[in-house]
């Protein structure tokens, strides 16, 4: 089950961003995909998915992350949604056509 909300949010975060799945998950640091990355962390830490599953799921997308990445990503992440309101609506949309 939180496996495939997780697949949902990783596939609707890479649209909005105009990224690859294959993209979002590697180890690159260009600052579109890691805003992408954290904004995965932010929904799935919100609905609320545990770390250890999301840290799984990501290794198993070949992206290893540390527990505290996933936790500074989602803190970067909240400070960006809530100061600018381009990534609330991006949120907004991402949550609304996805509530599995």
């Amino acid at each position: 089950m939180k496996r495939k909300v997780f697949d949902a949010y990783a596939t609707a975060i890479a649209k909005e961003f105009h990224l690859e799945l294959d993209q979002m998950f590697s180890p690159a640091r260009r600052r579109d995909i890691v805003d992408a990355r954290q904004m995965l962390y932010y929904l799935c830490m919100e609905r609320p998915i545990r770390l250890s599953y999301i840290q799984t799921f990501m290794e198993q997308n070949d992206c290893p992350v540390q527990h505290s990445t996933i936790l500074h990503g989602y803190k970067k992440a909240k400070e960006l949604i809530d100061n600018d309101k381009d990534y609330q609506n991006i949120i907004d949309s991402i949550k609304e056509t996805n509530a599995v």
